[in-house]
């Protein structure tokens, strides 16, 4: 039994790190309406701007503020001269430019800081905490500690920022209806600009997190589909759900690969969570915390 803890634990604390990306793509479908496909892609830019401005001299916190600007100038580019001139356009022509932005920007990210994997060092090493270990016996990572920490304090800023801001009940009004929204005065490439900024920010934060863990490199872009999952799970809308959703995902697929990956051949995690979403879309298509919605004929 212990050890059946100790794995569920290891589970749910990666599952943390899944929730990162999935909150990326929230941020931006709550606004647009639309699943930005980059968002792995802005991961993998945001980490290796990070790491390329301390290998020019800068100091960590300088580097973070560096970065972070490279990020709100890319979430404003990309509204100006992708998302502006579509809207109104179907969803599915805002989900064909979100693929080719993602070419651009894993393109331009390698094009200026170089193609070589890096290290990125946080101060957080991964290693097991002694204290819980004599008193529990379960070995239980720092670092996942460190990122689960960080996840409770993001996704409550991110709550709190949609649900008790002006500007977060303007997205709001944004995601339901972008010509209701423009006819009452929002301004709707502003709401656009800032939310891209935000989703950057976050993206910022699974870069460090994710290229600490593996290294910043351009295998970061595929963390996008290990989100998906979690997003089907927790519902496209729902910043809480996509915590919720990372929890289950992370959990289960650590314990799916401990109990049954011998019977299987293993490599049950390069599959597994995409048959529990399969399973859940049956079951609710809208994700635990998602809108439901009717179509009326």
């Amino acid at each position: 039994m212990q050890f059946f803890f100790e794995v569920l634990i290891g589970g749910l604390l990666s599952g943390v790190m899944y929730s990162f990306v999935a909150l990326g793509f929230v941020m931006i479908y709550k606004a647009s309406g639309v699943f930005n496909f980059a968002q792995g892609a802005m991961v993998f830019f945001a980490a290796l701007t990070f790491v390329g401005f301390q290998e020019m001299g800068a100091p960590f916190w300088l580097a973070l503020i560096l970065a972070f600007g490279a990020m709100v100038l890319l979430g404003i580019a990309t509204e100006r001269i992708v998302l502006r001139p579509l809207v109104n356009q179907p969803h599915i022509t805002l989900f064909m430019a979100t693929i080719g932005l993602t070419f651009f920007v894993e393109g331009l990210a390698q094009g200026i800081w170089g193609s070589t994997v890096r290290g990125l060092d946080l101060g957080i090493q991964d290693e097991p905490i002694e204290w819980i270990m004599d008193k529990a016996g379960i070995l239980v990572s720092s670092f996942d500690l460190f990122a689960a920490g960080v996840a409770a304090a993001l996704v409550t800023l991110l709550a709190l920022f949609f649900q008790y801001t002006r500007v977060g009940r303007a997205l709001r009004a944004v995601a339901d209806d972008h010509q209701a929204a423009l006819s009452i005065g929002i301004p709707l490439q502003n709401i656009w600009r800032i939310v891209w900024a935000v989703a950057g920010f976050v993206a910022l934060v699974a870069g460090l997190l994710w290229g600490a863990r593996n290294g910043v490199q351009f295998a970061l872009t595929f963390t996008a589909l290990k989100a998906l999952p979690v997003l089907i799970l927790g519902g496209f809308t729902s910043v809480p759900g996509a915590i919720v959703g990372g929890l289950i995902i992370g959990s289960t697929e650590k314990l799916a690969e401990v109990y049954l990956g011998g019977y299987v051949g293993g490599g049950i995690d390069s599959w597994f969570p995409y048959v529990m979403a399969l399973a859940f879309l049956l079951i609710r298509p809208e994700g635990l915390f998602g809108e439901k919605h009717i179509d009326r004929v």
